[in-house]
């Protein structure tokens, strides 16, 4: 038995960052309240200038520059390439990070989970033919960064995502189940896989 929630770009609730420094929409999470205690956590946070990061010790940290010219990443004293729009990047939350915009605010998409816990795997796609695929995840999400993607996952009827929507679907005992995507145009989509440790 799955569970299955579409989570609205408009109704995500807006928080402020643990160092004060911005402000972060959190899409879903599996459990914990304010910045504690979760597993995992899927967010958009809203960087206005340069500055550090918050610190999540004993977490892994995934993330994604979604609008804006984009930035480049200080990591405990080295500095990485220039983050592009698409273009995941890891990093461990025990570090000391601080970001250097390249041209203006951004947006970014964040995982952060707790790799004692879970086991992630986050790709990037672009959707124009219908893709299919299957996941024996217990958590698979399903971000969209274009205007309209539609999905079909396992025997729930078919869910249309809009821009910065978010599609989960709770899989406890871990099934081999079936997704196919379908898009009106070229439409760029993040899929991200959770299995329990």
């Amino acid at each position: 038995m799955t569970r299955l929630t579409l989570h609205k770009a408009a109704d995500y609730p807006r928080m402020p960052w643990k160092n004060g420094g911005g402000s972060t929409e959190e899409i879903t999470r599996d459990a914990g309240e304010g910045l504690d205690g979760f597993g995992w956590r899927l967010s958009i946070a809203d960087i206005e200038q340069s500055g550090g990061f918050s610190m999540f010790a004993g977490y892994q940290r995934i993330i994604t520059v979604l609008q804006g010219a984009g930035m480049t990443l200080d990591i405990d004293g080295a500095t990485s390439e220039a983050l592009l729009p698409s273009d995941p990047f890891a990093f461990s939350g025990d570090s000391q990070v601080s970001c250097t915009l390249l041209d203006g605010p951004i947006r970014d998409f964040n995982l952060i989970y707790a790799p004692t816990r879970y086991r992630a795997r986050l790709q990037w796609l672009d959707v124009l033919l219908p893709q299919r695929f299957f996941s024996s995840a217990n958590v698979f999400l399903l971000f969209s960064a274009a205007e309209q993607v539609a999905a079909n996952v396992a025997e729930h009827r078919a869910q249309l995502l809009e821009k910065h929507d978010c599609l989960q679907l709770d899989n406890q005992h871990g099934a081999l189940l079936e997704v196919v995507l379908y898009a009106p145009r070229a439409s760029r989509c993040c899929v991200i896989e959770l299995t329990a440790i």
